[in-house]
């Protein structure tokens, strides 16, 4: 199923500048890793070595935050938008 992945300007060095991209997979997670297949460079970005997602990385399903919907076993479905969100600090 194809899914839109919006990606911050943050990430988008690691896609050749795309800002969002389609991914295939049945659950946010599986998405993820199509994304991670096609731009490795984003593995460090995203994962922790145990593969769960970095405690600063955001992602949404649509407009929902994946923690509250299902986590990485959220299913999707055609047409769905996924958001990825690293939060940013600053001072």
């Amino acid at each position: 199923m194809p899914v839109t992945i919006k990606l911050p300007t943050v990430l988008r060095p690691h896609t050749g500048g795309e800002k969002q991209v389609e991914a295939a997979g049945g659950t946010v997670g599986e998405v993820i890793g199509d994304l991670v297949d096609r731009f490795p460079a984003l593995e460090d970005q995203l994962f922790e070595s145990e593969k769960s997602l970095r405690r600063f990385v955001n992602v949404y399903l649509n407009d929902d935050d994946i923690r509250y919907v299902g986590g990485l076993e959220a299913g999707v479905s055609d047409g769905d938008r996924v958001t990825i969100l690293p939060a940013v600090a600053g001072g």
